[in-house]
């Protein structure tokens, strides 16, 4: 049978590289936009689905951050609307088949909250949520612009937080912005000794793919890598020698031009034909920007790939060896697979026996 969008969603998947933020629903942020401006009458910023209008799709590297900076940050920077946030991003991905998600966020300040409030209160929200068949844990980001003394800040927190559920370190931000950052070692070195996962956007953009920087990434050793576009043949051979689980994102590299060829031409199909590799784990990044919920990558993988049912199934498997949590995550995810592949054939043996 061929894979379908109702395949794709009913799939056990495992998302691993969601930004918070960038997951909220266009719906959602409108939704927020309109309890401020009845409850605060000089709050100034537009409508939503004005500032991003339906069906977009197309920001690049100029467009995107700027999109965060200048409009979401303002717009969620009260409780009420991160909890309310927090929620319907956690629901919306429980309704996509997500099985396990690792949510990633940037604590942030602002006049009515502290960065460890923040944290917090979404870890409260995430406590709250009737999980159903999702687990989920907290990866606290650190921005590749900030200092090393506002890094090691946020690793205090995760730190603090790791009993209630954070579970790893990640560095992101704007790649275009050049940086050294092996000012951020100290960091991710007592992440590390703290017992905290780490995972690091990599390669994104050729500015932040310099052979320099790709090798100080890999001096902080990470357990997972994200993007892995812009890299040369001697990276991608530690990489692969070190069998580093890739965080890979379609629709967003695409859509944002940050690779070439557009989806054939995605390293997803390089790396899939790889022998001897770390996990694969096709991600979403910023679904509420992107407008490509998980089903629809794993659908799209299929589509440019020629990825079977089966071969989907194993990869939603395989995702199970690059997450953070422990055995217990791993046997339940791999359970959830064994489980549809089971109904899957049984249903095709159905089928056989109708047509006999």
């Amino acid at each position: 049978m061929s894979v379908d969008a109702a395949f794709t969603r009913k799939l056990p998947k495992t998302e691993l590289h969601a930004h918070l933020t960038g997951s909220i629903s266009r719906d959602c942020l409108h939704e927020i936009w309109l309890r401020r401006k009845a409850e605060e009458p000089d709050f100034q910023l537009d409508d939503p689905l004005e500032a991003l209008p339906a069906g977009k799709a197309d920001y690049d590297i100029d467009t995107f951050f700027p999109l965060f900076s200048k409009y979401i940050y303002h717009l969620c920077s009260d409780l009420p609307s991160i909890e309310y946030s927090t929620t319907q991003v956690l629901k919306d991905f429980s309704n996509d088949g997500v099985c396990y998600l690792e949510l990633r966020t940037t604590p942030r300040a602002s006049p009515t909250l502290t960065k460890d409030t923040y944290v917090s209160r979404i870890l409260d929200v995430i406590d709250d949520f009737d999980w159903k068949d999702m687990t989920t844990y907290l990866i606290l980001s650190v921005d590749r612009r900030v200092t090393a003394a506002e890094a090691l800040e946020v690793v205090d927190l995760a730190i603090k937080y790791q009993r209630r559920g954070v579970i790893g370190l990640d560095l992101c931000g704007d790649p275009s912005k050049a940086v050294d950052v092996s000012k951020f070692r100290e960091a991710f070195e007592k992440a590390k000794d703290c017992g905290l996962k780490i995972t690091l956007h990599f390669a994104e953009v050729p500015s932040s793919s310099s052979d320099e920087e790709l090798q100080a990434l890999l001096s902080f050793q990470p357990d997972r890598l994200g993007h892995v576009i812009h890299i040369n043949d001697a990276i991608g051979e530690e990489i692969k020698s070190r069998k580093l689980a890739l965080e890979l994102c379609l629709s967003c590299n695409v859509s944002a031009k940050l690779t070439k060829g557009g989806f054939k031409g995605h390293i997803f199909g390089q790396w899939i034909k790889e022998q001897n590799r770390g996990p694969i784990v096709l991600c979403t990044d910023d679904v509420g920007v992107f407008l490509s919920p998980l089903s629809n990558e794993y659908l799209l993988a299929a589509e440019h790939f020629r990825l079977s049912r089966e071969d989907l199934l194993q990869l939603c498997e395989s995702t199970s060896e690059a997450i953070f949590a422990g055995e217990a995550e791993k046997t339940r995810i791999r359970a959830h697979v064994q489980a549809m592949r089971l109904e899957m054939r049984a249903a095709q043996s159905t089928a056989l026996d109708k047509g006999a």
